[in-house]
C-alpha cells in the first residue's frame, strides 16, 4: 500500500487549552510591549501565532515596525511563560485522539507529522503535557513561515529528510478544525479531513469542501479507513 503522510493541527484538533493559554500570551505581550492589545477577546482559531501577535497589537494602535522590533523577545517570552505556567490540567485531549494516534503510529504505511499555527516551542509543550508529543517526530510550525499555506511544502520536505520518500500531493492528508487547514491542503492539492471539535461547526466546515468531515474522532476504525482510502 502507498505510504500516506498525515499532518495534524494541534489546537481544536488534537487538544484544547483552557483560558490560561490566552492569559499567558497577554502577560507576555504586556511584559514586552506594555500592552496585551486585544489578546483576551481575539479570535485565534486556525491562525499562526506570529500573525496573532501582530493582529492583537495592531488593535492596540501599535505600528508594524514597533511590533517587529520586539517580536523575537515577545515570542521567546510567550514560550518561556507557557512552559512555566501551562499545566496538564489545562489541556483537554479531544475525543478519540489518543486511540487514533496509537492506531496510526502502529501502521508502517503511515507517517505522522504536525502542521500547526503554533510556534514549535509552545506547540510541543502543549502536546507533551498529555503525552502526545512523541507521536510526531517532525512538523511545520509558525516559526517556519508567515502564512499557513506555506507550511505543507515545508512539512513534505521534512518528511523526505526523515524517511527518504518524496510524498506526492495525493499522498498527503492534512487534518484540522478550521477552514485554514482545508485551504492549506488545497494549496498543494493534498487531501483534507476536517473535524468539528474546535470552534467551527460541522456545517461551517462543510462549506469549505474538505475531503472528509467528522464531528469527532470517536470511531477510530472509520477514520483510519478514510485516511487510507482518500
Amino acid at each position: 500500500m502507498t505510504k500516506k503522510l498525515v499532518l495534524f493541527d494541534i489546537d481544536g484538533t488534537l487538544l484544547l487549552t483552557n483560558s490560561r493559554n490566552r492569559r499567558i500570551l497577554g502577560d507576555a505581550l504586556m511584559c514586552v510591549y506594555g500592552t496585551e492589545g486585544s489578546a483576551q477577546g481575539h479570535n485565534f482559531a486556525g491562525k499562526m501565532d506570529g500573525i496573532i501577535i501582530y493582529e492583537v497589537l495592531r488593535n492596540a494602535g501599535l505600528q508594524d515596525a514597533a511590533i517587529e522590533e520586539k517580536y523575537p523577545m515577545a515570542k521567546e517570552t510567550y514560550i518561556s511563560l507557557l512552559k512555566q505556567r501551562l499545566l496538564a490540567e489545562d489541556i483537554e485531549v479531544m475525543q478519540g485522539v489518543a486511540a487514533l494516534l496509537e492506531a496510526l503510529s502502529s501502521m508502517t504505511d503511515i507517517v505522522l507529522g504536525l502542521l500547526t499555527g503554533n510556534f514549535e516551542g509552545s506547540g510541543r509543550h502543549k502536546l507533551e503535557l498529555p503525552s502526545l508529543n512523541d507521536y510526531f517526530p517532525f512538523g511545520a510550525f509558525a516559526d517556519d513561515a508567515s502564512h499557513r499555506n506555506e507550511l505543507p511544502a515545508i512539512a513534505v520536505e521534512r518528511a523526505y529528510r526523515l524517511t527518504g520518500k518524496r510524498f506526492k500531493s495525493e499522498e498527503v492528508v492534512i487534518i484540522g478544525d478550521t477552514e485554514h487547514d482545508i485551504n492549506c491542503a488545497k494549496a498543494i492539492d493534498a487531501k483534507s479531513i476536517a473535524v468539528a471539535t474546535g470552534t467551527y461547526s460541522a456545517e461551517r466546515l462543510e462549506a469549505y469542501s474538505p475531503d472528509a468531515l467528522y464531528e469527532d474522532f470517536s470511531d477510530t476504525g472509520k477514520v483510519v479507513s478514510h485516511i487510507l482510502s482518500i
